[in-house]
């Protein structure tokens, strides 16, 4: 006991919560206490040795402190499995004690708040704090404590009713009248615990009136309210917790949703019907058979006269609360009330589906598409009057006009049936849409002979072909043989329907894919041609086109991809043999033989590409894209790279063509396990490296007229930009995947390779595809493997760094090369926050001391920071989460540093180039603190002649201008910002147009940030500067000048008052 006493008065004293957790836990405290590790753990809470009662006599007068931190610690903080009954029931009589006096109810409800949540605390302490508590609301005292009690202990009968007697009707009493937001929010959870645990059928009219006096809720906070009341828990506490807590409520409450609903503005009206959605089905069937045609005769007003649209759907979703009550009690739909009330409902909504060109018409069949759902013969029998009505109103002469109209009344109608079939597959409507089937079968197939109607007759078809087992396989393939027609024909033949045809044939194709293939897709393969069409053949290119595009929105199903697939490569081989005999044409030239060519290859290709990424890029992909390996990547390697060792001009060895293939590679290898892409890789080491080209072309290849060695930095151009395929495969490769590490029992090392590979950029011969190529390989492959290539990241440190980056001998276009490669192995390492990011970092930062390639080095800063299409998680790439603010915090001061120096040199222009550079491309919330340091050196380097990077440093200004809105901060630089914006405004000053734009529209923005008294003296230059740019050749750039001009021209005949609010609106 002394050793607990001691350190209860040292942790008291101290105040350091260390020891009194060490206490707690049992742990040693150390010398200062003399206490030595086998007695204090002996001894300690968490043994067993030491109880709880005995620290409570300890602590004595502390328990009670007012000092909130001191007191909660010792009860907030103790095992709770520790604490027994005996102690609970210590601590509650000493905390219920304390309430009796003024000084001590707040700590001492502040302990008890703790301790209901501990598992010994009975329904003996339940009763003995609320009954401490309703002693406290004679003194109108208020806390959350009774809804922690609620919340962690279940309350008994017995005890509920013997306390309500005093506790409810004192609560009342206590609760009323209370206009404090903050209060509020506390009494409204205290009244939903009460409604939910005690019998109020004594006390409804009290707890009413304590509840329903609030709604709906008009509080609105002040504008930079500091106690941070929002209105929406203010509305959420009310309405979904306590107004909807009880069914006793139903009677009375009801009757002030009907109140509110007729006299309330719209927004009341939106509060009004969405808190009866929530209560309604709360307060059960005795509402509807009580207020079951008042309730519906104001949802109709405001679902058929709606004040405007957003209160009609949230009248609609109260209208399906309503009716939901029906569907939850089946039992009471034969009551004599309940159908007089459906067949009031009927009624109404089959009165106004007689018009269906009237807007009524739509609301009455929202409506009667929430009855789908009920389990009643009215219901059922006012769906099937509609059917009748509609379908009869569409053959009748007299009201062709309203065809379109009907049709998508009947598309409504078949919508309800097929969602709900969706969410419920047990239900059954056998007796509705089926009876029906036939006849609205053929009013769509009607309506797709007529214009007016075709569209609205698709969205029907669509709907029908959803409806599971309703159409036969015949009646489906009826529909793919009618929409079919309109598949590949002209525009100005009929109205624009491509989209939803294809979207009718797309969901047919999943349930009867044989008609499709059968009916639809050889027409659209007849329009591919053997050979491009010439120049001149625009119609014949968009025939091709039009055919390519609806075969890569219908062949995403598994057995339709295939024949796509096996159609368009057999194309592209046919297109590819026919071209080699090509001739150039009198006068003609080679690249305007090729680049028709060369478009209807590149259209095949992406058609391919297109459609498997609708198959990949979902949660899971479709099982049938593995083996495209062999049936699809086989044939397009054997293409292509036949193309690049056969002499003489190839169609494929395109970049364009090459970069397409690359990405089908990349889909295909991301769909693949990890046993299978291992495979895979292997197959493309031995082809790229090893030159055993048969690997990835299925075995089938051709003699070879020359050795294939794209990585060799002697082989020819078209070798060297099959690369990116290579690339490509590796992107979406997962960690577990081994590459480049063995073949034929040899050691080839990732380290080796990516020291050729760097010697392969630096060649002088490399092309943007390869650098591309390359660069895709360095990022991934240092992202996903770096604990495989310490060896190489060392060297590029110590050895490459200097003796090419940093080495004046060296070309500076080579080096320029060397730092696009440079940027990515550096970005590889910096996206998973790898230790050694900062050394590369450091290796820019000593190369914007080089004048040669200073800009260059400059521009990679900003470079780390963005976004790519390598790097990502969809690639498998290591991304550490907040890489971006690590980075940013690590580089800006440097930059800073660096810019501040003015010393005219290029190294002081390479410093604003990389902080414009880098503060163009992060979030602003990263530098919004250190904007009044960047102010000054953004502003200086808007005088670099570079108009990207003016462009960036203007576009940094305007993104921020309202961060910008100090009057101190810019009272000494509006002057220059003028000044500045309007250089960059004419053509004359600068060439480049969307430099002209930016700082035409940070020059609009200005008069909403800056002070009338500082801009007005500039007010005759910005006008005649302005003049100017309204003559701009640019139609962009005299846009902008008439928008900033706006508030100039109304100034000239006002006064300064009136100028000075015409200001503060944003334009000049």
């Amino acid at each position: 006991m002394d050793v607990v006493e001691r350190c209860v008065h040292s942790w008291v004293a101290a105040e350091k919560g260390t020891e009194i957790e060490k206490l707690i836990a049992g742990m040693h405290l150390g010398t200062r206490l003399e206490v030595t590790h086998h007695e204090f753990s002996s001894s300690g809470i968490a043994s067993g040795s030491i109880s709880f009662l005995d620290i409570v006599k300890a602590l004595g007068e502390y328990l009670t402190s007012e000092d909130d931190h001191l007191r909660t610690k010792v009860i907030e903080r103790c095992p709770k499995e520790k604490l027994n009954r005996q102690a609970v029931r210590v601590l509650t009589t000493f905390y219920g004690s304390k309430l009796e006096d003024t000084e001590t109810i707040t700590p001492a409800l502040e302990g008890l708040s703790h301790l209901v949540t501990f598992p010994s605390f009975s329904t003996l302490e339940v009763s003995d704090v609320l009954t401490a508590w309703v002693s406290l609301m004679k003194r109108r005292y208020i806390t959350h404590v009774p809804t922690r009690i609620f919340e962690h202990v279940k309350m008994p009968s017995n005890i509920s009713r013997t306390l309500g007697e005093k506790f409810l009707p004192s609560y009342a009493v206590l609760a009323s009248g209370e206009k404090d937001p903050r209060n509020l929010l506390v009494a409204f959870k205290i009244a939903r615990v009460i409604l939910s645990f005690f019998d109020i059928s004594k006390y409804i009219e009290d707890y009413f009136d304590i509840t329903f006096c609030y709604f709906p809720i008009t509080f609105r906070p002040p504008p930079n309210d500091p106690l941070g009341i929002n209105v929406d828990d203010l509305k959420n506490s009310l309405t979904r917790a306590c107004l909807s807590a009880t069914p006793a409520f139903a009677i009375l409450g009801t009757n002030v949703f009907l109140e509110k609903l007729a006299i309330g503005s719209s927004m009341t009206k939106r509060d009004v019907l969405q808190t009866m959605a929530d209560c309604l089905p709360v307060y059960g069937i005795n509402v509807v058979k009580e207020f079951g045609r008042k309730i519906w005769s104001a949802l109709k007003l405001e679902i058929f006269q709606p004040v405007d649209s957003l209160t009609q759907e949230i009248a609609l979703d109260t209208f399906r609360a309503f009716i939901h009550i029906l569907e939850l009690s089946p039992s009471d739909n034969t009551d004599d009330t309940i159908i007089t009330l459906l067949q009031a409902i009927c009624s109404d909504c089959l009165e106004s589906v007689g018009e269906p060109e009237k807007v009524q018409a739509k609301a009455a069949i929202k409506i009667l598409c929430a009855l789908v759902d009920v389990p009643s013969t009215l219901g059922n029998d006012a769906i099937r009057g509609a059917l009748d009505k509609l379908i009869a109103l569409f053959h009748d002469p007299g009201e062709v006009s309203n065809r379109a109209a009907v049709i998508m009344l009947l598309t409504d109608l078949i919508n309800a049936f097929a969602e709900t079939s969706t969410e419920h597959p047990s239900k059954s409507f056998s007796s509705l849409i089926p009876l029906h089937k036939d006849a609205l079968l053929g009013v769509l197939i009607v309506g797709l002979k007529s214009s007016s109607t075709c569209l609205p007759a698709l969205h029907g078809l669509s709907s029908l072909v959803h409806l599971p087992t309703l159409l036969t396989d015949a009646e489906l393939g009826y529909i793919v043989h009618e929409a079919g027609q309109f598949v590949g024909k002209e525009p100005d033949e009929i109205e624009d329907v491509t989209t939803d045809v294809l979207s009718l044939l797309s969901s047919t194709a999943l349930v009867a894919p044989h008609h499709l293939a059968n009916q639809t897709l050889p027409s659209l393969f007849a329009m591919l041609p053997d050979q491009a069409p010439s120049r001149d053949a625009q119609s014949g290119r968009l025939e091709y086109r039009r055919a390519l595009l609806a075969l890569s929105r219908l062949c995403v199903q598994q057995s339709l991809f295939e024949i796509l697939v096996i159609r368009l490569t057999a194309k592209l081989a046919l297109l590819c043999s026919l071209f080699k005999s090509t001739e150039i044409s009198p006068g003609g030239t080679w690249a305007e033989e090729v680049e028709p060519t060369a478009a209807y290859a590149h259209a095949l290709l992406f058609t391919l590409e297109k459609t498997l990424s609708a198959k990949v890029i979902k949660e899971r992909p479709d099982p049938d894209v593995p083996k495209y390996v062999d049936q699809l990547l086989s044939h397009l390697f054997r293409l292509f790279l036949e193309a690049a060792i056969t002499s003489g001009r190839q169609i494929l060895e395109d970049p364009r063509l090459l970069r397409v293939g690359a990405q089908i590679v990349k889909l295909v290898v991301e769909a693949l396990s990890v046993e299978q892409q291992q495979r895979f890789i292997d197959a493309m080491v031995a082809a790229f490296l090893h030159g055993q080209v048969k690997a990835v072309t299925g075995g089938e290849f051709r003699p070879l007229e020359a050795e294939f060695r794209p990585i060799d930095v002697s082989s020819d151009a078209r070798q060297r930009n099959t690369v990116i395929l290579f690339a490509a495969a590796h992107l979406p490769l997962r960690k577990e995947v081994a590459v480049m590490m063995t073949f034929d029992d040899k050691e080839l090392g990732l380290s080796a390779f990516l020291r050729n590979l760097v010697l392969w950029c630096d060649s002088s011969t490399c092309s943007a595809l390869q650098i591309t190529a390359a660069s895709e390989l360095f990022a991934i492959t240092v992202n996903k493997y770096t604990a495989d290539i310490p060896d190489f990241l060392n060297d590029m440190l110590t050895s490459y760094f200097p003796s090419t980056l940093h080495n004046s001998r060296v070309p500076p276009e080579t080096r320029r090369r060397a730092i696009a490669n440079w940027i990515w192995i550096s970005r590889g390492l910096v996206v998973r926050s790898h230790p050694l990011a900062s050394s590369f970092i450091d290796s820019l930062l000593i190369l914007l001391d080089d004048e040669a390639i200073a800009w260059d080095a400059a521009r990679a800063f900003g470079a780390l920071a963005a976004d790519d299409r390598v790097l990502t998680k969809r690639n498998g790439a290591v991304l550490k989460v907040l890489h971006v603010q690590k980075y940013f915090n690590a580089v800006l001061p440097k930059l800073i540093d660096g810019a501040k120096t003015v010393d005219g040199t290029k190294r002081e222009t390479a410093y604003l180039i990389a902080l414009a550079s880098l503060v163009n491309t992060v979030q602003k919330s990263l530098y919004r603190t250190q904007i009044p340091t960047l102010i000054p050196l953004l502003l200086r380097g808007l005088e670099i002649a570079d108009p990207e990077i003016r462009w960036q440093i203007i576009g940094t200004f305007s993104d921020n201008i309202q961060a910008f809105s100090d009057d101190q901060l810019l009272s000494s630089y509006a002057s220059t910002l003028v000044g500045t914006m309007l250089k960059n405004a004419t053509v004359v000053d600068m060439p480049e147009h969307k430099v002209r734009v930016a700082a035409l529209k940070c020059l609009a923005l200005l008069p909403g940030v800056v002070r009338y008294d500082l801009l007005h003296p500039y007010k005759a230059g910005v006008l005649k500067e302005l003049a100017r740019a309204l003559d701009d050749p640019k139609r962009a750039v005299r846009k902008e000048a008439v928008d900033a001009r706006f508030v100039p021209f109304q100034l000239l005949d006002c006064t300064i008052a009136d100028a000075k609010k015409l200001l503060d609106r944003t334009k000049w």
